[in-house]
């Protein structure tokens, strides 16, 4: 069978089989609805992220931003100078309702006891923790840690409000960026083994200033330390603001296209006239506005993008080159893929497709597969450039430099 190791196909071959028998039985309506509810269970991962500290830490703060959210639009959590939080409140991501950001209550008050938080807020719900703290450290932080690592989940210190800190050094004659960095880190980290913890690891955030920092460390190691499932749909879900990140959500949209073509391999090997090219329509259409909606580049998004940057929408829109976000038709796709299959010989379809032989006909599947392959890395390709053109101006960053 063709290789899928390193997790560049999720589809096994025990899914195929069962995909193939359940759609030869059906007309193309039910067969097209099988495919796309068999391409919609990634959607359904949830992941549920727990962010706790002390009152007035920036917890609300970290939440809204963690979302690509500022602090007063629809849907974003309530922020303030006191605990606003007095029990687990949930904040779904704006594109992505599986990912579920959860803003606890303040810890840090004398009647807290870890063991007894970690009940209150329902401690297995979460897949990990962020543990935010604006200042220093303390014993609170260390004895939530602890039971977090005894009880077996991951967590991350994250040192907030780091712009502040650095704004407030700005007047020094001997003012030093990067050494203010290094030694609030360091900081934090000897406050930590002072209290308890060995080896503690803290990330400088400022969630004014999510794309600076610390936060491409942090999300990095994160999505180290998932499961394979769970890390693709955090990787989607991260707002589209560093250059690393685009990169990222591109490798990872990459890797999917694999188990794309396979789901539309095992279409085509159905003989049933005219489902083929219907699902891999309904494939590919899908697809690209995954990769619309994963950079920032739908409609909703590129307008949030130029309140904050201050671009007009007619500049970031004379920048995307690519057809694919201006709108999606049929007779577009449909002459895509006929210039993608002409590109595919018989001879290369057949050698790639020898060694799968539950298709019941490898031309035909290898053919679509390739064909539907071809297609949408293109689109990813043209979409991620778009993405990162749009995002380097968003930033006020010379286009020529990163060429």
């Amino acid at each position: 069978m063709l290789s899928q190791s390193d997790d560049d196909c999720l589809i096994t071959e025990e899914e195929m089989k069962q995909l193939i028998e359940t759609i030869s039985t059906q007309d193309i309506t039910s067969a097209a609805n099988t495919i796309n509810e068999y391409l919609k269970q990634q959607d359904r991962v949830e992941l549920n992220i727990g962010v706790t500290g002390e009152s007035g830490s920036g917890k609300s703060k970290f939440v809204n931003a963690f979302r690509g959210l500022g602090d007063e639009e629809e849907g974003s959590a309530e922020t303030g100078v006191v605990e606003t939080t007095m029990k687990p409140e949930v904040y779904c991501h704006p594109k992505y309702k599986n990912v579920k950001v959860w803003d606890l209550p303040g810890i840090g008050t004398p009647n807290f006891k870890a063991e007894n938080y970690l009940k209150q807020v329902e401690f297995d719900h979460y897949d990990f923790f962020i543990i935010i703290a604006s200042e220093r450290f303390r014993e609170c932080h260390t004895q939530l840690a602890s039971e977090i690592m005894r009880m077996g989940k991951k967590f991350y210190f994250v040192r907030s409000k780091i712009d502040v800190t650095i704004d407030g050094e700005k007047n020094k004659t001997s003012f030093d960026k990067e050494k203010i960095l290094d030694t609030t880190r360091k900081d934090c980290e000897n406050g930590l083994r002072k209290i308890g913890l060995e080896d503690p690891v803290v990330f400088l955030i400022s969630s004014s200033e999510l794309g600076s920092f610390d936060f491409n460390l942090l999300q990095e190691r994160i999505a180290k330390e998932l499961p394979q499932h769970k890390r693709h749909v955090l990787i989607l879900s991260l707002p589209n603001i560093t250059l690393e990140i685009n990169e990222r959500k591109k490798k990872a949209l990459k890797k999917n296209i694999g188990r794309i073509a396979f789901v539309s391999a095992c279409v085509a090997a159905v003989p049933v006239p005219g489902l083929s090219i219907a699902v891999d329509l309904a494939i590919i259409v899908n697809e690209i506005r995954t990769y619309c909606n994963a950079f920032g580049l739908d409609k909703k998004s590129l307008l949030n993008l130029c309140k904050r940057s201050g671009k007009s929408i007619e500049t970031l829109d004379s920048l995307m080159t690519s057809i694919w976000h201006k709108g999606l038709c049929t007779s577009s796709v449909l002459s895509m893929l006929s210039v993608a299959s002409v590109l595919i010989t018989e001879d290369v379809v057949e050698r790639v497709f020898t060694f799968i032989p539950i298709l019941g006909s490898v031309v035909a599947g290898g053919l679509s597969y390739l064909t539907v392959s071809i297609m949408l890395k293109k689109a990813l390709n043209d979409i991620a450039e778009d993405a990162r053109k749009v995002l380097m101006a968003a930033l006020e960053t010379d286009l020529e430099k990163c060429k």
